[in-house]
């Protein structure tokens, strides 16, 4: 059963996650990096894909709130609690970066978070290894995710380069950390599920 200690810290994360700057215990990657002059065309660009990682990293939030809430064995949360930290950051790097490049969050975060929640809940009500399965694969298409982004940006925006850069390198550090403790291959339709559902929110979120 689900003590209610942790709905109670559930929904003061999910306040934090949509109503408060995000704090960064490491260094932002690219602080020591000039800011360097970029068309109009380019900022636009930057500040759409910046704005999609960020809903992605409130996405994160959310899945992890969801999964730990329900999830079994004690290592199995510390796990996602340990990937949710780290995935604070990332909301702390691309919220700021939003901020520097004269860009708007996404308007729909609030649903994003929601959604993600309820998906987070139903991995972890499947049983821990398909929990962790979920955070594996999640992490694995948000790495590629992240490697169409660095083709994408601007060659001339090293700062957003160096946050997804670093961002692209916890991620799949979480997902190995997900198959280590367990967590089993997702079924291919479930897989292809994630990247359509993915499709629509970014594909959203670049606009909105």
């Amino acid at each position: 059963m689900v003590n209610i200690d942790k709905f109670i810290i559930g929904f003061d994360s999910a306040l934090r996650t949509l109503t408060t700057a995000a704090q960064t215990v490491r260094p932002v990657p690219g602080n020591n990096l000039p800011e360097t002059e970029l068309t109009d065309t380019e900022k636009r660009l930057s500040c759409a894909l910046m704005r999609i990682n960020h809903v992605g990293e409130v996405c994160a939030q959310a899945l992890y709130q969801g999964q730990g809430l329900t999830a079994r064995n004690e290592t199995v949360q510390q796990t996602l609690m340990k990937a949710a930290r780290e995935e604070t950051e990332h909301l702390a790097w691309t919220e700021r970066r939003i901020a520097e490049l004269g860009g708007r969050k996404s308007l729909l975060n609030p649903l994003w978070y929601s959604g993600s929640f309820a998906i987070g809940v139903v991995a972890g009500l499947l049983g821990d290894k398909w929990n962790l399965g979920f955070l594996a694969e999640t992490e694995h298409q948000v790495e590629a995710h992240l490697a169409g982004h660095l083709q994408r940006l601007p060659n001339t925006d090293e700062k957003s380069r160096a946050i997804v850069e670093q961002m692209k390198m916890d991620e799949a550090s979480h997902a190995t950390m997900a198959l280590s403790h367990g967590g089993a291959e997702l079924p291919l339709a479930v897989k292809m599920a994630m990247k359509m559902g993915s499709k629509v929110m970014t594909s959203t979120a670049f606009w909105v």
